[in-house]
């Protein structure tokens, strides 16, 4: 008897849906069962005979003899993981005539089974119940543990299983299972008023706040370069809190690739913060950036609409920060096998620290650099001149005096809650210049046409622009992230057009390009 449910494979941050088609009939000479899974699985696919086999027994059900044909088709995709352990277990069972199979065929069905019958959480969820409502299903059937990510696509019913035994009551008795409901907005909307750290805590280092106060409203890359215990860390793992809300249709985007890349936690649905990923400088390129045989999703992709820190950024590799720099201008990045290519969205922003020589006191102003000639180029020379052209705002971080630390009044120095929303007010001038623009949102992204048509200057600004290229011998690229940075200056002045004072602004976060900056 043929019987047919229905899965779904994720690729990239989407899903296809894969029909699982069980045939059971005839036996071998020996009386024992012969089963044949084909559809180009994988060993985790493969191996999932052995979990429905167990699972099927415990629960007092009987593993046919018969000659068992599983195919996962298309034939030509390659399934991978072991989400496809229920809709087979199901197809066996209703192929063999245990259950009634009449309507397996209107649910999408994923689980990993263990070996009691139980059932495991799964990867990608959300894009799997997104494809289920877009090809019409009644509703999905998944693992209890995904059902809250699944119940964020509207319009379709999602049932959350514990057990194979539930999901084979849930076809016998008529599914009469309620359906999950989950208030994505409201979830949403709480969610958002809660910000674990705020820029309160920071004492002092008003200047810096105030280059991530720009970094923040232009979406602007920023890197930090100050002595140990300046406050790098501290200052960037706040940055999260002056950001920008996401919007709904941001958070949908940004769980998707963390549902792929299985980071959401059991019963977690939504990502309702912007991410902030930080890894450490070990990390491979692949890591980074996305790969595997399978393409899943690296740390780039993961700090999709949030921030990448990359703490102490002359020791990681050099290779590792190369294959960041066409994704930083591209805003994703393609990963490309023989039988796949997989894009992956990946529009950050890079914060990163460094010290400014390898042992921490270069410019210090009271600590002597112990670091011989020529070292404090040789550590900056880690990093490549590419990838520093494309970071806007290089910002020296000072030390902290004691009265600064010991001082009570922490409300002077700004809250995240009024930081934010002079970044909202900045961000609402560019969502009207933008308006129109396709996939842009912010200063950061403006292309070079753009920057010419909403970056115009005067005469005397041209002319201070003219000796800080010369002075300076900066890019092409430069001059392009001068004249952004310059545009979100005014824009939180408030100002229609681009004067001296902004420009300044602008030229001097360029530390890194000063001549004799590193001796």
């Amino acid at each position: 008897m043929l019987i047919k449910t229905y899965a779904g494979a994720v690729h990239g941050v989407e899903a296809r849906t894969i029909t699982v088609e069980v045939n059971a009939g005839g036996t071998s000479a020996a009386g024992k069962g012969l089963y044949y899974l084909v559809g180009l699985p994988d060993s985790a696919v493969r191996e999932g005979f052995q979990r429905v086999e167990a699972a099927i027994k415990n629960i007092g059900r009987r593993m046919p003899r018969v000659k068992l044909i599983v195919n996962l088709a298309p034939a030509d995709i390659k399934k991978e993981g072991s989400s496809f352990d229920l809709p087979i277990a199901l197809g066996i069972l209703a192929s063999t005539n245990q259950i009634d199979g009449s309507s397996l065929s209107d649910y999408m069905i994923m689980g990993e089974l263990s070996l009691d019958g139980s059932l495991r959480p799964i990867k990608g969820a959300l894009p799997i119940a997104i494809q289920a409502r877009n090809d019409g299903y009644k509703g999905i059937i998944l693992p209890k543990q995904n059902a809250k990510e699944a119940a964020i696509v509207n319009k379709l019913n999602v049932y959350g299983i514990e057990t194979l035994q539930e999901a084979i009551e849930f076809f016998q008795n008529g599914q009469s299972k309620e359906p999950l409901f989950y208030d994505t907005r409201q979830d949403f909307n709480i969610a958002c008023q809660n910000a674990e750290m705020d820029f309160s805590d920071v004492r002092g280092q008003r200047n810096i706040k105030r280059a991530l106060e720009l970094a923040a409203a232009g979406g602007h890359n920023v890197i930090l370069i100050g002595p140990p215990g300046a406050g790098k860390t501290m200052l960037a793992r706040r940055m999260p809190s002056i950001l920008p809300p996401l919007n709904l249709h941001e958070a949908l985007e940004t769980t998707k690739i963390h549902s792929v890349a299985g980071r959401l936690g059991d019963n977690e649905a939504l990502v309702k913060t912007r991410p902030f990923r930080s890894p450490h400088h070990t990390i491979s390129d692949v890591a980074l950036v996305g790969g595997g045989s399978n393409p899943k999703p690296g740390e780039i992709s993961l700090a999709h609409n949030g921030v990448l820190f990359l703490d102490e950024l002359p020791e990681f590799k050099r290779t590792v920060l190369e294959v960041m720099r066409q994704p930083m201008e591209e805003r994703k990045v393609t990963i490309s096998r023989a039988k796949i290519s997989v894009d992956y969205p990946s529009s950050f922003m890079l914060i990163a620290s460094m010290n400014p020589c390898p042992c921490g006191y270069y410019n210090h102003p009271d600590k002597e650099c112990v670091c011989g000639p020529g070292v404090v180029k040789k550590y900056l020379n880690k990093i490549s001149g590419p990838l520093l052209d494309r970071i806007d705002l290089h910002v020296e971080v000072t030390p902290v005096s004691y009265d600064e630390l010991s001082e009570k009044n922490t409300t002077c120095s700004g809250t995240s809650a009024e930081i934010t929303a002079r970044v909202l007010k900045a961000r609402q001038i560019q969502n009207r210049r933008f308006r129109k623009a396709d996939n842009i949102f912010s200063n950061s992204q403006m292309t070079s046409r753009m920057v010419r048509k909403e970056c115009k200057l005067g005469d005397a600004e041209m002319i201070l622009l003219k000796k800080a290229m010369e002075k300076l011998q900066l890019s092409a690229r430069a001059y392009d992230r001068i004249l952004k940075v310059a545009r979100t200056v005014a824009d939180i002045e408030g100002s229609e057009h681009i004067n001296t004072f902004h420009l300044s602004e602008a030229i001097q976060y360029r530390s890194l390009d000063r001549e004799g900056w590193a001796g």
